[in-house]
């Protein structure tokens, strides 16, 4: 008998991938006229529920069947500007520390790179 019950997982999966991508949590660049990039950023949540069986009579009979649902909910933009990454968020502060150190993300690359380009110089002047 073949497998049914993976046949529809494996279709369910395929259409929950086309629905959302990487694109749908950081969306494109956008670029003011002023020289500032804006990069969307966003929350993606997923559910996800499948089932099936047989019939336990000759000839046996699969049913089944199985639900999907996502929500994308906008969070904020990357600014970049003068070379400069943070974050500007368009919702409620994090209260979560995951939720926290997400947002802080920008702020912390900014200073190691700075960081990293004053121990180049410092080394460069040696």
């Amino acid at each position: 008998m073949e497998n049914k019950i993976g046949d529809l997982l494996q279709v369910t999966m395929g259409k929950l991938k086309d629905m959302v991508d990487v694109n749908t949590v950081v969306g494109d660049p956008i670029t003011t006229p002023d020289g500032i990039t804006l990069v969307p950023v966003s929350r993606v949540t997923f559910g996800f529920a499948s089932g099936g069986g047989e019939s336990g009579k000759e000839p046996f009979a699969f049913t089944g069947g199985n639900g999907a649902g996502a929500k994308i909910e906008p969070v904020g933009f990357l600014v970049i500007k003068n070379g400069n990454l943070r974050m500007m968020n368009i919702t409620p502060p994090a209260v979560t520390t995951v939720d926290r150190v997400v947002e802080l993300l920008p702020q912390i690359i900014d200073r190691l790179d700075e960081f990293l380009d004053k121990q180049k110089q410092e080394k460069s002047t040696l």
